[in-house]
């Protein structure tokens, strides 16, 4: 089942980047009491994700932190990846968790099976607002970037 509206998000642990390399992050801590925009992409470095989608919140990082607690950018990729992709966009501003065997984006009910194209599980491309882990918005793209563009989150904020 696909998370919706009004749905608690689940606890899992994945990895972030540290500063001595992949730390753990549990969900539950980090959506914990703060209002958090939560962006997932099929792959860092693939074109419409570092073209279009991550640069659209790389922008309006600031008008969208002015409304929300933090910006979070998850991949189906491991944590140096990420960090790769993070330096590469200029996305200081942007949270980056790596979602690398796809376990949230399966408990979110957002996997996408690429393995027809050689790329395995993914996420699909979506974005959410969640409060305190509590969804209030979610918007999921089967093509393109419209309802989990940063112009569209910021509108929804």
């Amino acid at each position: 089942m696909t998370i919706a509206v009004g749905d608690t998000l689940p606890a899992l642990t994945i990895k972030t980047n540290g500063a001595k390399g992949p730390e753990d992050l549990n969900t539950s801590d980090f959506f914990k009491g703060r209002k958090v925009v939560l962006f997932a992409v099929p792959g860092a470095f693939t074109p419409g994700c570092s073209n279009t989608h991550m640069p659209g919140f790389v922008i309006n990082a600031d008008a969208i932190l002015e409304k929300a607690d933090a910006i979070a950018c998850m991949a189906t990729n491991d944590a140096f990846v990420m960090d790769a992709w993070q330096k590469d966009q200029n996305a200081e501003h942007i949270t980056m968790l790596a979602d690398g065997n796809a376990e949230f984006a399966k408990a979110l009910g957002l996997e996408l099976d690429a393995t027809g194209g050689g790329m395995g599980i993914r996420s699909k491309r979506f974005a959410l607002i969640a409060n305190d882990g509590v969804v209030e918005y979610i918007g999921v793209d089967e093509k393109g970037v419209d309802k989990s563009s940063a112009e569209t989150v910021l509108g929804q904020l």
